[in-house]
């Protein structure tokens, strides 16, 4: 597996490296300057129409304004927030959450143009089951341009489909079911397959059903969540509000600067905090990607913008709020810096193999530790301090090879238990009350992966439907329940596996969709330009 991760490590440093996020970032600000901020017309005009205030739920679709809101929250207001915020941090350091939050500013006119050329180019020959996305963007829109795009555009469009099934399989489905399997071990020493068997039974059960009940589940239950967590989030910001002024010096100072390991933490200079933040602010917003057009494809309405608008909000509520809360709590409550939970007197000795440099088996110091727990040392490889992970089996520790010219040093001679991704945001929650971590947040984790299983089997399923056609649906359904279950059989191991594996996909997907966007962003721009003139020449009125 060793040798699958760094080949996963090196394709990511290509297609997710500065170069990529920075033409990202460029995009965003230019839609942002070109709409004259849309912003502020989603944080305004949007919550109109999701409450009534100007109409909107009329037309070809088969959902509302709301439902489609929810089931694209439910794709991103997910694991994305609680366990990738914890990566980011844990990795990339507190100015990852800089970098996060500016990502998600930006995002919001990156989704609002995606969606909007979405609504322009899908296809309602099914007018209860609309079909919509990049891939139909570039089948339909391409052409219109340019007639040699006439073979080209379905090409690009089969070409988006493939990264866009393999990040639903990967960042949609093995990163939620292996977080859950994670915290339940952790707080209730649940064995990972049970979990992953109970999610696969659970999730099969919704998406048979399809747009409208995964529409119908995501309106009922992702306000609920959102809501719940946000307010535990307040809380145990209120209970360590004495550290947040200083928090939120060392995020700002920090995403300009190199941050010193402490701890647990082993350091991360200003592009490794770039990275990490833009990366994680990505992965949970999806501003860019493409892939939530999907589901606002689906909404009920005559005007097209209006979606796009609506969809705005997204990465506002997701990241701009959720993520920050999430953030805060990690950094106010010290844990992603924490103590050693066990010392040695004298650390072990390094000894070169033919697989690299290891300590072997050593014996378990003092400390509280079960059967299974994945502990780590931190260590000087190469001039780099970095993380050595083993595992406790008994009164031992079975250790990993770590590749390096000469001998690692130890920095201490402590032993870290290790806290991945949604299990690391949990201990900060219970810094704010004991227990709230393990009850509140292992609730979360369930209801926030389960949504977004479902939402992101649909994604899958429509990039399936594009290539192969509607009989292929049920075959990729059962996969995607067998796959839920084969992930928490335990071959992935680290916080740094599960960010590599479930961000695989995502340079593919903005290769293509950022492209697409700018050629035809003169399309949703005329859109909505045109739309907010009628507004102000009062062609269109709020409702009565």
């Amino acid at each position: 597996m060793q040798g699958f991760f760094d080949f996963i490590n090196a394709l990511n440093a290509v297609m997710l490296g500065v170069p990529m996020l920075l033409f990202l970032l460029t995009v965003g600000v230019l839609f942002t300057l070109w709409s004259g901020f849309c912003q502020f017309r989603s944080l305004t005009h949007g919550v109109g129409l999701l409450t009534g205030k100007w109409t909107g739920s009329e037309g070809e679709g088969a959902i509302s304004h709301f439902q489609a809101l929810s089931a694209a929250l439910s794709a991103t207001v997910g694991l994305g927030n609680i366990a990738g915020v914890a990566i980011a941090v844990e990795l990339g350091g507190p100015g990852a959450v800089f970098w996060m939050i500016l990502i998600g500013l930006v995002g919001m006119a990156l989704k609002t143009v995606e969606v909007t050329l979405a609504m322009l180019y899908r296809d309602t020959s099914d007018p209860d089951n609309p079909h919509g996305g990049t891939m139909w963007v570039a089948k339909r829109g391409l052409p219109e341009l340019w007639g040699g795009f006439a073979k080209a555009g379905p090409l690009i469009g089969a070409a988006f489909t493939l990264p866009l099934i393999l990040f639903a399989l990967t960042g949609g489905n093995m990163f939620q079911a292996w977080s859950v399997s994670d915290t339940t071990r952790e707080y209730f020493g649940v064995a990972p397959y049970i979990t992953g068997g109970i999610l696969a039974v659970v999730v099969g059960l919704v998406i048979i059903g399809g747009i409208k009940r995964i529409g119908m589940i995501a309106g009922t239950f992702v306000p609920i969540m959102c809501v719940i967590y946000i307010i535990a989030g307040l809380f145990v910001l209120y209970t360590n509000a004495a550290e947040l002024p200083g928090v939120i010096s060392l995020i700002f100072t920090s995403a300009f600067s190199p941050t010193e390991g402490v701890g647990a933490f082993t350091g991360a200079s200003f592009g490794v905090a770039f990275i990490f933040g833009m990366k994680r602010a990505l992965f949970s917003s999806e501003a860019g990607l493409g892939s939530a057009p999907i589901a606002h494809s689906a909404v009920k309405t005559k005007e097209p913008i209006t979606e796009g608008v609506v969809a705005g909000l997204e990465p506002f509520i997701d990241t701009v709020v959720v993520c920050s809360i999430t953030a805060l709590v990690i950094l106010s409550s010290g844990v992603w810096q924490r103590d050693a939970a066990g010392q040695w007197d004298t650390a072990p000795a390094f000894t070169q193999s033919a697989a690299g440099w290891t300590v072997g088996t050593t014996a378990l110091p003092s400390g509280e530790w079960n059967d299974g727990d994945q502990v780590f040392v931190v260590a000087e490889a190469d001039g780099v301090r970095q993380r050595i992970y083993g595992n406790v089996d008994g009164d031992e520790i079975e250790w990993r090879n770590v590749a390096a010219t000469a001998a690692p040093t130890f920095s201490e001679p402590g032993l870290y238990a290790d806290y991945t991704g949604a299990t690391l945001t949990a201990k900060a929650f219970d810094s704010g009350a004991d227990g709230l971590g393990k009850w509140m947040v292992t609730l979360a984790v369930w209801l926030f992966a389960i949504s977004t299983m479902i939402t992101w089997s649909y994604y899958g399923e429509q990039g399936v439907i594009y290539l192969l056609g509607q009989r292929w649906v049920m075959p990729y359904r059962i996969a995607w329940c067998v796959l839920i279950f084969v992930t928490c059989l335990g071959f992935i191991r680290t916080s740094g596996e599960l960010d590599s594996i479930s961000t695989v996909a995502l340079g593919f997907m903005l290769i293509i969709n950022l492209p697409v966007m700018l050629i035809l962003g003169s399309k949703a721009m005329k859109q909505y330009k045109d739309y907010f003139r009628r507004i102000k020449e009062g062609d269109i009125t709020p409702a009565k």
